[in-house]
């Protein structure tokens, strides 16, 4: 290998750590998310206990009219960290299956089997967890959007009657 491609190949080394730490994170993360969101659907089984537990329900006065943009905005603010996680995950799951195909394929050229495996064994892991992270917080993120616009269309509608 030419110095540029020694430095590049470097580089990429060195953000594997990181990453494996950041999609441990994710996964932790997605396992709180889908534990809080069960426990909020649990508790949404009773149609009086809605309003107590929705977020947009919380600082908004009855009477008082209500901003829609504001509450859309609301409602993004209160997604984001489930949006990020959703998107970032799979991308990170693949940075960190490609930075060990590299050693791999060189061991492969070298005949030594078992460095394959452990640098394999890595990179599937890493991106099996991320797309498992991925999957869970995009299913608790379209489920909890789907009830704060919910709780927005009730807002906007009590306001009409009004």
């Amino acid at each position: 290998m030419n110095p540029l491609e020694l430095t590049m190949y470097e580089i990429a080394r060195v953000f594997l750590t990181p990453v494996l730490l950041i999609i441990m994170g994710l996964f932790c993360y997605a396992f709180i998310a889908l534990g809080a969101f069960v426990v909020e659907a649990w508790q949404r089984r009773e149609p009086t206990r809605r309003q107590a537990i929705c977020p947009l329900y919380r600082g908004t006065p009855a009477g008082h009219p209500i901003d829609s943009e504001a509450m859309e905005l609301r409602i993004l603010k209160l997604l984001e960290p489930l949006r990020i996680s959703t998107r970032t995950a799979p991308m990170l799951g693949l940075v960190a299956t490609m930075i060990p195909l590299a050693p791999a394929l060189l061991a492969l050229g070298d005949g030594d089997l078992a460095a394959v495996g452990e640098n394999l064994v890595v990179a599937f892991a890493a991106v099996i967890i991320a797309l498992i992270s991925a999957s869970i917080t995009f299913l608790v993120l379209t489920v909890r959007r789907r009830w704060l616009l919910a709780s927005l269309h009730e807002l906007e509608r009590r306001e009409g009657r009004s």
